[in-house]
């Protein structure tokens, strides 16, 4: 298969072009945000609308921040190093989810705090809302040509014309099935029952992580970094592990009230 070639802009206004890929990020934050409205209205979310539409606001923060500066950090260091401020080209393009997904994590500790409510009671509130913006940020990868996967022979295959010639797995897609809507499927059916505190959030750490993990032995590893451990784990993967842990930590050893879903 060909990859169908997509216009990556959505609206040339000639003063400024709008991406799909900025998009997606738009879309994800609404979709999250109607739902996390549609839990609040039926006593399923330990804030208040008014402190949801400021929540939204700390969220986008911390997703652009720890996105960008993760990106920088995990993966382009040594630039880091040698031009500080390439940490702001932000036009360049370059975010990594375990970057913004530290960024949410810090800012909704803080904004939990700031707010008297339970810092866990409020991931597990928001994590069932994370994977629409994982699988809409795909489909974006997925739209603009790029992060695709390593060559195969499937009947599925499709060449992409920023790569190469040799037809790839749409690895992109994969993840957009994986890390969006099975995630969200799985997430919101575990979190419409009560659960011990912390264990909407492990789930989400412990699922994503293992879709992660999985999925990279077919995405094509950053062409600067290529593998980084034991020829044959990518950066990804080895991000992932510490989430995995983290995940079954909460799931089946920490201790909690029962009810994650109020605080």
């Amino acid at each position: 298969m060909t990859y169908p070639l997509i216009d990556p802009v959505a609206l040339d206004l000639g003063f400024i072009q709008i991406h799909w890929y900025g998009l997606m990020y738009v879309f994800g934050f609404l979709g999250g945000y109607g739902l996390a409205i549609y839990r609040i209205d039926r006593g399923l979310f330990p804030i208040t609308r008014e402190q949801m539409s400021d929540f939204l606001s700390w969220i986008a923060l911390g997703v652009i921040v720890g996105g960008r500066a993760g990106y920088m950090f995990f993966y382009q260091p040594e630039r880091l190093i040698n031009d500080p401020l390439s940490l702001f080209y932000v036009w360049e393009g370059g975010m990594a989810f375990h970057g913004g997904l530290i960024g949410v994590i810090a800012l909704t500790w803080i904004f939990a705090r700031k707010h008297q409510v339970a810092p866990l009671a409020l991931g597990d509130a928001l994590a069932p809302l994370i994977p629409i913006g994982l699988g809409l940020g795909r489909l974006g990868n997925f739209i603009g040509g790029e992060l695709w996967g390593r060559p195969t022979d499937v009947p599925w295959a499709m060449v992409f014309p920023k790569a190469d010639e040799l037809a790839r797995h749409p690895s992109q897609l994969y993840q957009f099935a994986l890390e969006g809507v099975v995630l969200f499927i799985v997430l919101w059916l575990f979190s419409s029952k009560p659960r011990r505190r912390g264990q909407v959030t492990g789930l989400f750490l412990l699922g994503y992580g293992v879709f992660r993990f999985m999925v990279e032995f077919v995405r094509e590893p950053d062409s600067h970094l290529g593998f980084i451990a034991l020829n044959w784990m990518t950066m990804g993967q080895l991000l992932t592990l510490p989430m995995i842990a983290i995940g079954v930590w909460l799931l089946l050893i920490r201790k909690g009230s029962l009810d994650a879903r109020i605080s």
